[in-house]
């Protein structure tokens, strides 16, 4: 009864109540919502990550990471002065960007919610129009991904910054035939050599990894990535060990 009325009250279902009040399960912080608790499991088409899920604000892991690089950016840019494009924009990230930034904007080719459509590897927007390009797990879904990564550093000013996250899934890249709808869309499983794709359009390529920050985050992805390829997945490469880092990766021109 108790937990009924304190899973009401918090508009949560009672399963998570009963996360909530374990005492066997770790607690983390969520740097996006600042909700302090047990982090939830999801299960994905790669198979279950456990503690990926904030409850409240409904991000994971990669979300987490991202934001805790953004607000070191902060320690050294004022955005209050920035113009940031967001391709392909996440909601919550969304809203945190708007209330910081100069101007906002967001960019997509299919999401009607987003400012205004576009094409990442054709933009319409003129040379030097944002101060800063927010594009975050997009870049594993476009063949042309070195046509996208050129018209982002065209559209970035002189002193611009671009957050460039992709899903690092294996050793080297793997390019797909064509893309996997299992995947939502992948057309490669990028691995680390990837970032050099950024470094052939950047001058400077900084590197945030999941261990850069405070544990109690919960920053990195636990998966058993021992069982790739799978049926749905035949290109994924498998990957020793359940822990695994997440990248974020910050371009400067």
């Amino acid at each position: 009864m108790i937990l009924n009325r304190i899973a009401a009250r918090a508009n949560i279902t009672l399963s998570r109540a009963v996360l909530q009040f374990n005492p066997s399960r770790e607690r983390f912080t969520c740097p996006l919502c600042d909700y302090e608790g047990v982090f939830l499991s999801v299960n994905r088409e790669a198979g279950k990550r456990r503690n990926a899920l904030c409850p409240r604000c409904r991000n994971v892991e990669r979300h987490r990471l991202q934001w805790l690089v953004v607000k070191k950016l902060q320690q050294e840019r004022d955005f209050s002065k920035l113009r940031v494009l967001h391709i392909a924009p996440e909601y919550f990230i969304s809203n945190l960007l708007k209330s910081i930034s100069a101007s906002y904007l967001s960019a997509d080719l299919y999401n009607e919610r987003a400012d205004c459509r576009e094409d990442v590897t054709n933009m319409s927007f003129p040379d030097s129009s944002f101060d800063l390009v927010y594009c975050s797990h997009v870049l594993e879904h476009i063949k042309a991904d070195r046509a996208a990564i050129s018209e982002i550093r065209r559209v970035l000013s002189p002193l611009g910054i671009a957050i460039l996250p992709v899903p690092i899934l294996a050793d080297t890249t793997v390019e797909y035939s064509e893309a996997n709808p299992h995947e939502a869309g992948h057309v490669r499983a990028p691995g680390m050599d990837y970032f050099d794709r950024l470094r052939q359009a950047f001058q400077k390529v900084e590197l945030w990894s999941s261990a850069d920050f405070d544990p109690r985050y919960q920053l990195f992805l636990y998966e058993d990535r021992s069982h790739w390829p799978t049926p749905t997945m035949p290109n994924r490469p498998p990957s020793a060990g359940v822990k695994h880092l997440e990248y974020v990766p910050v371009c400067r021109v």
